[in-house]
C-alpha cells in the first residue's frame, strides 16, 4: 500500500486559509525546552495571578515535580473559585467500531482482528434509553473513524435521537469540515472532542500508517472548524505516552489557549488520556507517564486556564479519579463501556477500543463524589 504524505490535505479536506493557529502551536511545542526551567521559574508561575504560556511551560517541567503539592493546592483553589463544588457526569456511547485507519496503538485500527459492529437506529435508541434510565443527562457519542460505515448523516441521526433523551450531547468521531460540524450542531450536538494523539508530526507519521487520520494538519485544525461550525464547546487532548508527554501537554494547553483567544465565546475543556492496553496488543501501556506525572499535567492545565473544564476518564483507576475531582478535574465519566451495544446486552455486539480501569455505575460514582463533599451535577446547561 502506497503511503500518503501525512502533511498534505486530501481533496475532500477543508483548509482554513485564514488561520495560523495550528502552525503556531507546533512551533511553540518545537521551541519548548522543559529542561531549562528552574525552581525559581516554578515559584514565579505559582505566584502569578494570570499565567503566561511561559509560566505554563514551567509548571510542566521536571523542575515543578518537587512542587506538586503546592500545585495541587493552587489547582484546588482555582477549581473551587470557578466551579464551586460541582462535578459534572457523563457517559460515552460507542455506536460503531468500524475504522479505516491503521493506527498501531488503537484497538479499532483496521488491521486489528476484532468483532466489528454498528448499531442501527433502533439499537442506538435502545442504548440511549437504557443510559437515560440511570438518570444520566449527558452522553458522548463515539464511532470508529470510518466515513463509509458511519457517515455524517448516520452520526447526525444519532445526535437527533440523543437530543430526545439528554440535555447535553457531545461527539468524538473523525474530524470533519466546517459545514459538516454545522449540520451535526443542527442535529443536536453541543460539543466536539478531538484527541490530536501527538503534536509531534514525525512521531504522528510513524503511528498513523494509513487512512484519513494520517493527515496531521487536518486533525490539528478540527477544533477550530468545529467552533466555526457553531459548536458550543471543544475539548483538547493528546494521548499521553505516544511521544514526549511534556511537549504534548504543552502543545495541548497552547492550542486551547490560542483557540480561546480567537474565539472567546467557545467553551474550552481538556481531557488527559493515557495509553491503555488494547485487544491483541497488551504491550500498549502508559509506562513512562505515571500518576504523579499525570497529576502534574492536570494541575498545570487547571492553573493555566482555570475556567476550562477538565475530564478524567475511566482509563484511570477509581482511587485516582476520586482524588482529582474537586482538585483539578471538573467532569467524570460513569457507567462506561467501550464495546458496541453493551448497555442493553450482557455481551457487546462489537469489541471495545481499550480496557477501562473504573467500571463503576453512575450511582456508585455519585456516591463517591458525595463522599468527597462535592456536588454531582447531571446537567449544567439550560437552553432558552
Amino acid at each position: 500500500m502506497e503511503k500518503i504524505d501525512h502533511m498534505q490535505y486530501l481533496p475532500d479536506m477543508e483548509i482554513l486559509e485564514d488561520s495560523d493557529i495550528g502552525e503556531r502551536v507546533v512551533q511553540a511545542m518545537q521551541h519548548y525546552d522543559y529542561d531549562r526551567y528552574t525552581a525559581a521559574d516554578v515559584r514565579h508561575a505559582l505566584a502569578a495571578e494570570y499565567l503566561t504560556t511561559e509560566d505554563f511551560g514551567a509548571l510542566l517541567s521536571p523542575a515543578a515535580e518537587p512542587f506538586l503539592e503546592e500545585m495541587a493546592r493552587r489547582a484546588t483553589v482555582e477549581t473551587h473559585k470557578h466551579f464551586g463544588n460541582s462535578v459534572l457526569l457523563f457517559t460515552p456511547l460507542y455506536i460503531s467500531n468500524y475504522c479505516e485507519n491503521h493506527c498501531i496503538y488503537c484497538g479499532f485500527n483496521c488491521q486489528n482482528r476484532i468483532r466489528r459492529a454498528k448499531l442501527d437506529e433502533d439499537g442506538i435508541r435502545r442504548e440511549m434509553e437504557a443510559i437515560a434510565r440511570t438518570g444520566m443527562e449527558e452522553v458522548l457519542i463515539l464511532t470508529g473513524e470510518s466515513r463509509k460505515a458511519s457517515n455524517v448523516e448516520y452520526i447526525g441521526r444519532a445526535c437527533t435521537i440523543a437530543h430526545e433523551y439528554f440535555k447535553n450531547v457531545g461527539i468524538e468521531v473523525y474530524p470533519m469540515n466546517t459545514d459538516e460540524y454545522a449540520y451535526l450542531h443542527q442535529c443536536g450536538a453541543d460539543y466536539v472532542t478531538v484527541f490530536q494523539e501527538t503534536y509531534n508530526s514525525d512521531r504522528y507519521e510513524q503511528l498513523h500508517l494509513a487512512g484519513h487520520k494520517r493527515i496531521f494538519p487536518y486533525r490539528l485544525n478540527a477544533q477550530e472548524r468545529a467552533v466555526r461550525g457553531g459548536m458550543r464547546g471543544v475539548a483538547f487532548a493528546a494521548l499521553l505516552g505516544l511521544s514526549d508527554f511534556r511537549k504534548d501537554a504543552f502543545a495541548v494547553g497552547t492550542h486551547a489557549y490560542l483557540i480561546q483567544r480567537r474565539y472567546p465565546h467557545a467553551e474550552i475543556s481538556f481531557s488527559c488520556p493515557r495509553l491503555r492496553p488494547i485487544i491483541n496488543n497488551d504491550k500498549i501501556n502508559p509506562k513512562d507517564v505515571h500518576e504523579r506525572q499525570l497529576l502534574q499535567v492536570m494541575c498545570a492545565y487547571r492553573i493555566f486556564m482555570p475556567f476550562a473544564g477538565l475530564t478524567i476518564s475511566t482509563r484511570e483507576r477509581a482511587g485516582f479519579r476520586d482524588n482529582v475531582i474537586g482538585m483539578c478535574a471538573t467532569k467524570i465519566s460513569a457507567g462506561v463501556s467501550t464495546g458496541i451495544g453493551s448497555h442493553t446486552e450482557d455481551e457487546s455486539e462489537g469489541d471495545s477500543q481499550f480496557e477501562i480501569s473504573d467500571g463503576r455505575s453512575l450511582q456508585e460514582v455519585i456516591a463517591a463524589i458525595k463522599d468527597h463533599g462535592l456536588q454531582p451535577v447531571l446537567n449544567d446547561y439550560v437552553y432558552i
